[in-house]
């Protein structure tokens, strides 16, 4: 069943829609906690490196999956909104054959150049091994992880978020007892936390098609809209692969910091890669309200309710501020005891403490950017998301990371900085954008709505 996202209190409304992508980020932010937490448990800090490595590159992978099926998501929220039900199953049927096509060639070229991405990460020698291990599973896996977030695409596009909720629910509980039993009982280190987020994913991905072929819609679909459109397919494209390209840069400036813990050391990767896990659980909230702007918001450009979009931004970024700030002050009392949790190694506790406290300042500053940034890209506007980002990235975080690790040799602190003076850029950029737009009353965006409608009728 769909849900119309442009009636009713918009507090409520948007609530009600973000409270299951949040309990969705928590669960999949899990997984990788979840093996962290284990391999901590059984393993030294080689193996809990070789799973931070590699669960930042699937993570990375991961994210850019998600941002392109955010184009499938806003163009079926707009197609539902406009009451358009040709366009909502075009969109669907075109969503399936572009995220099959994409996943059975990255696949393939991620095998094939395993060895050279471990390499590149400058991985510790003592964890190239299981690195190898990890990341080689994990590849293969692939289809079932973009299946997952194509099934979630679609019914969040429909209005669903509670449906990817129960996906990954089963997925996670799954890859919690299949770590302890791989990890812990059977002693298989990093390729047994590998072999658990594989068969979990699988497991999900049979859960979500057995919903959708029992599900209940006012759209019908069949075999005979799994056509390429190159139109429909030009419009996911051109929400969705901004957001792509936005998301790898985020995480591809995650890998350089981690590439430059790598060079420090085992125990300052270590370190790094537990405070990025938990950096993922603090971020849940403005990831969970960026993408449930940009559904709410399509929704409602679609039944061309400008204002009540814009009431949903400023609600979802007091939301988000008021969080940030709660994280941020509490972890600075309780980070040694929370790090302390994933490994006993005194010089991991000590620079995942230094590294912690001065990263959470970001949970403030970056949620501000995350609900721009799916308002942006509801109007068709992704690119502003990706240029703030990526300016960010190239003229603030990377090089703030390095510096700081050159000059700053015995602590992770400063290292930490550089995340929230980056984001402190993007809220500067997208504020400026928004206040321009504004005055303006946002004539681009409707024009770009009225194109909408008239391609998709």
């Amino acid at each position: 069943m769909e849900h119309d996202l442009t009636k009713g209190k918009i507090g409520r409304t948007l609530f009600l829609f973000a409270l299951p992508f949040m309990i969705s980020y928590l669960l999949q932010t899990l997984y990788g906690l979840a093996d962290l937490f284990v391999i901590g448990r059984f393993n030294g800090a080689e193996s809990i490196t070789a799973v931070s490595v590699g669960t930042q590159v699937m993570h990375m992978l991961t994210v850019m999956l998600v941002g392109l099926s955010v184009g499938s998501t806003v163009m079926i929220g707009r197609a539902v909104g406009a009451k358009n039900k040709d366009a909502v199953e075009k969109n669907i049927g075109n969503t399936f054959l572009l995220f099959l096509t994409l996943s059975l060639v990255l696949t393939f070229i991620l095998l094939f150049f395993l060895d050279e991405i471990v390499s590149l990460m400058l991985t510790p020698r003592e964890a190239v091994a299981e690195t190898v291990l990890y990341l080689r599973v994990c590849f293969i896996g692939i289809p079932f992880i973009t299946a997952y977030n194509i099934i979630s695409a679609v019914f969040r596009g429909l209005g669903d978020s509670k449906s990817p909720m129960y996906f990954i629910a089963v997925a996670c509980v799954l890859n919690i007892a299949l770590d302890f039993l791989l990890i812990g009982y059977f002693g298989m280190g990093a390729k047994g936390a590998a072999l658990a987020t594989v068969i979990s994913q699988s497991t999900s991905v049979l859960v979500a098609f057995l919903s959708v072929k029992l599900r209940k819609t006012d759209f019908s679909f069949s075999f005979a809209h799994l056509k390429f459109d190159r139109h429909i397919v030009g419009d996911i494209f051109k929400v969705g692969a901004p957001i792509s390209l936005q998301d790898w840069l985020i995480q591809f400036n995650f890998l350089l910091i981690l590439v430059i813990a790598n060079y420090r050391g085992v125990e300052a990767a270590a370190a790094v890669g537990i405070v990025e896990r938990l950096i993922g659980i603090m971020f849940l909230i403005p990831s969970s309200m960026s993408s449930a702007v940009s559904a709410m918001v399509a929704q409602n450009i679609g039944a061309e309710r400008h204002d009540r979009a814009r009431g949903t931004l400023r609600l979802a970024l007091r939301v988000t501020i008021l969080c940030g700030l709660f994280f941020a002050v509490s972890f600075q009392f309780i980070s040694e005891p929370v790090i302390e949790l994933f490994s006993g190694n005194e010089k991991v506790i000590l620079f995942g403490d230094q590294y912690l406290r001065s990263y959470v300042i970001d949970c403030v500053l970056a949620g501000i950017h995350f609900c721009f940034s799916g308002f942006f890209c509801a109007y068709g506007l992704s690119l502003a998301s990706f240029a703030h980002n990526a300016l960010s990235a190239v003229l603030i975080r990377v090089p703030g990371a390095f510096l700081a690790s050159l000059y700053f040799a015995d602590t992770l602190y400063p290292m930490g900085l550089a995340a929230p003076l980056g984001s402190i850029f993007s809220d500067i950029f997208c504020i400026v954008l928004f206040l321009l737009f504004s005055r303006k009353r946002f004539p681009q965006w409707r024009g770009d709505q009225r194109m909408f409608l008239q391609k998709s009728s």
